[in-house]
């Protein structure tokens, strides 16, 4: 009888290992991916980390379920394409070194040198705040945006004049320890 128990202690030991498993969340779960609007945008990006520096155009498309964002270098070409979806992100750089993470910013800080909060960039480039954000953001005497604090970054709005063509928000700059990034947006586009 003794030697069924010992036989049975490693099914045991098993199944109870496989129902804490089936307990245990993901990385990333439980984090918001973005907004739940959709958009497509064009845009130019500046970055300068630590020494380093990166300049050129970034193409993003956003859903609440998927990211893709392809950053292109100063002469045109891909530097490195990112894509977001339900198991994870990867980036490719253009010598096609490929990365994967749960997390966008440790993902970009490995493969890039610099983070990229994408997740809450996603309501940055919409004018919004993301959900659990401070409540001390500053804002305009119009209720826009200006200044927000977020997890170590600092991140500050600049609008277009009211007649000027193009996306309501022009420019994004967010501000981490040794990472500054400038993202200034052409088109911005909904679905209908």
């Amino acid at each position: 009888m003794s030697s069924g128990i010992f036989r049975a202690f490693p099914c045991l030991v098993f199944a109870l290992v496989l129902s804490g498993c089936a307990q245990l969340p993901f990385v990333g779960q439980g984090r918001s991916q973005g907004s739940p609007v959709s958009f497509e945008m064009l845009g130019r990006v500046y970055v300068r980390f630590g020494p380093q520096a990166f300049s050129g155009s970034l193409r993003w498309r956003h859903d609440d379920s998927a990211d893709e964002v392809w950053l292109g270098g100063p002469l045109g070409q891909t530097a490195a394409h990112i894509v977001r979806d339900s198991t994870g992100a990867t980036l490719t750089t253009a010598d096609q070194q490929t990365y994967q993470s749960m997390s966008i910013e440790s993902l970009t800080k490995d493969g890039l040198g610099w983070s990229l909060p994408l997740a809450d960039l996603s309501y940055y480039v919409l004018g919004e705040v993301p959900p659990g954000a401070s409540s001390a953001a500053e804002r305009d005497g119009a209720g826009h945006m200006t200044r927000l604090e977020r997890e170590g970054w600092v991140v500050r709005w600049t609008r277009r004049e009211a007649a000027a063509p193009g996306p309501a928000i022009l420019r994004l700059d967010l501000r981490k320890e040794d990472v500054e990034i400038r993202l200034v947006i052409d088109q911005l586009q909904r679905p209908d």
